[in-house]
């Protein structure tokens, strides 16, 4: 049984992730962290990382990244992996997360749903076969009309996939409109749709000579990214130090 710390348990992933954790039988919660203490919880609950003195095997983060520095400190002298879920980093903290990674064993990944992971994995290998038989790559992202930033990260995670199967040789085209000519074939294009409450939704268009490959991902709910930190949890509970994302996890 592996035993984790949820580090920022009472908010919304953090309480997603309880409930997935408590229908686990190779996982538990054995403590949690969290500056509001007042939900009720089947583990203790202590307001900051420095005060938590129960003993685990990994930690869980979805929190802010406000606590990020204390975290990897406490991981660090601990030497506690951590899956690192916690978004929007500054360039320092990314910096600490490589420095910690030397220390003890730290998960960060761009998306941290299994099937993101595995879709970064496939449209790879199609890569390879398709693009070199001449076939144009196209991408389209869709998500909620409330998300600032166009195309998401996932998005270029896709394409950096696929170009790096390449040797790099695509270029990024994210906008034809202020150009009137063919497309290159070495371009690959990426269109952003944003409307309604759409959690996330991804499609890889391989579009050949009178046949077309398609792949995609939709995401109905956040709770793809708590099933899949559980799952990283338990992966990396007892690896050695270093730097480790979710293509370690979902392995073909």
């Amino acid at each position: 049984m592996v035993r984790a710390i949820m580090h920022g348990c009472n908010g919304r992933m953090g309480q997603v992730i309880t409930g997935l954790i408590r229908e686990d039988e190779g996982i538990e919660i054995v403590a949690g962290i969290d500056a509001y203490t007042e939900r009720e919880n089947a583990y203790p609950v202590f307001e900051s990382i420095a005060s938590c003195d129960v003993e685990a095997d990994v930690v869980i983060d979805f929190s802010n990244a406000g606590a990020a520095d204390a975290l990897l400190d406490y991981c660090t002298v601990r030497k506690v992996p951590v899956v690192l879920c916690t978004t929007g980093l500054s360039e320092e903290q990314l910096a600490k997360v490589e420095e910690a990674s030397e220390k003890v064993a730290v998960l960060k990944s761009a998306n941290m749903s299994l099937g993101i992971n595995l879709l970064l994995k496939l449209v790879k290998d199609a890569a390879k076969v398709l693009a070199g038989a001449g076939f144009d790559i196209e991408l389209v992202e869709r998500h909620h009309n409330q998300k600032v930033d166009a195309p998401s990260g996932t998005a270029i995670a896709l394409a950096d996939s696929i170009n790096e199967a390449m040797d790099d040789a695509y270029t990024y085209v994210y906008d034809r409109s202020q150009e009137r000519k063919k497309r290159e074939k070495k371009e690959l294009g990426i269109s952003a749709v944003r409307g309604g409450t759409i959690v996330g939704d991804h499609e890889i268009i391989f579009a050949g000579a009178d046949e077309v490959v398609e792949f995609r991902h939709t995401a109905y709910s956040k709770a793809i990214f708590g099933k899949g930190a559980v799952e990283a949890a338990k992966y990396l509970a007892g690896k050695p130090a270093g730097r480790y994302d979710m293509s370690d996890v979902v392995v073909l």
